[in-house]
């Protein structure tokens, strides 16, 4: 089993940046491609960010594309999703995934992914 633990969020400006964070333990997260969904009040869950095992490869979510970057700690078992030019619309709970690829975490539905508890990111106008 894989255990994962958000941090990170938080109340920011409209045009303000956050860093979130997420550490995989239990089975190492080293061997998994990690990223991000995320869920507004009332909207359906929405794939944000991921990467490969190794960092070689990203895949972003049309919201995130030119404002959001993904990288993977030194030990490879962290995931941070750097935001910048942060929106109102960003407003949701960010989960960290991990699964076998990032063909996976963007499906958001593959049996092999598991799931952070989520962290809140509230963007203000």
């Amino acid at each position: 089993q894989v255990q994962l633990v958000e941090s990170g969020g938080g109340l920011v400006q409209a045009g303000g940046s956050l860093r979130l964070s997420c550490v995989a333990s239990g089975r190492t997260g080293a061997t998994y491609a990690m990223g991000w969904h995320r869920q507004a009040p009332g909207k359906e869950r929405e794939f944000v960010a991921a990467i490969s095992r190794l960092g070689g490869a990203e895949r972003f979510g049309d919201s995130a594309k030119g404002r959001f970057t993904i990288s993977r700690g030194s030990g490879k078992n962290t995931v941070y999703l750097q935001m910048n030019s942060l929106r109102p619309d960003d407003t949701a709970v960010y989960f960290c995934v991990v699964g076998p690829s990032t063909a996976a975490i963007f499906s958001g539905v593959d049996e092999n992914t598991r799931w952070g508890q989520g962290t809140q990111v509230t963007v203000s106008s």
